[in-house]
């Protein structure tokens, strides 16, 4: 009649860890059985000669008798056996954890080329555009910066204005900006409105107004 334990238990029972019962069983040392999907250690109630069953705790070791000895000699062969197990099932999870170490490292080094490759692409791209453009365009460009910050300094505001000619007195420069103002709403090209500021270009003559 045969006897259903889990892994653990009958590691338990026999002083042994849980990685040497799954080496006995890999190896068939040790007779398995899956029910519903769980694993279990088969045990046959008949006591074996070698290893003593789960459930049957064993004598007391007495040193008085050669058969005693024998049995201690056993009991100790067992025990190494059962470590050199564990040490080997430990030996081939450290191999398998270095060969998935290695895989993700793998892994990791294509991403970063791949990563290397598309800048190095964007980078000759981006070149190859700024050589297809002609050297005139740049010059062109150049100037008509130039061209933007010479017109730039003759447009003034209303207080350099009246710096600029001298108007002092409150009252003169209240009529003066009316006066200006109401050019600019004309159209008077030396007069334009930035960002809702009045803007004056200092360039030009305006005796007509300061008459």
């Amino acid at each position: 009649m045969e006897k259903l334990m889990k892994p653990a238990e009958y590691a338990k029972e026999l002083g042994i860890s849980r990685q040497a019962v799954y080496a006995k069983i890999k190896r068939g040392i040790l007779v398995s059985k899956k029910v519903e999907g769980k694993l279990y250690v088969v045990v046959d109630s008949k006591p074996n000669q070698n290893t003593p069953p789960p459930h049957q705790k064993q004598k007391p070791i007495s040193f008085n008798t050669s058969g005693d000895t024998q049995k201690l000699q056993i009991d100790y062969k067992s025990l190494l056996q059962a470590k050199d197990e564990t040490i080997s099932v430990l030996k081939g999870t450290v191999k398998d954890l270095k060969k998935s170490n290695k895989q993700v490292s793998t892994t990791l080094r294509s991403e970063i080329d791949l990563l290397k490759e598309a800048f190095h692409e964007m980078r000759t791209l981006y070149v190859h555009r700024l050589e297809q453009k002609k050297p005139e365009d740049a010059i062109e460009a150049v100037v008509e910066e130039d061209n933007v910050k010479i017109k730039q300094k003759y447009w003034v505001g209303a207080k350099k204005f009246f710096k600029y000619y001298k108007i002092n007195k409150e009252k003169q420069q209240k009529r003066v900006l009316k006066i200006l103002k109401q050019a600019c709403k004309n159209g008077d090209k030396r007069l334009m409105k930035l960002n809702g500021k009045l803007k004056i270009n200092i360039d030009k003559n305006y005796k007509d107004i300061l008459k």
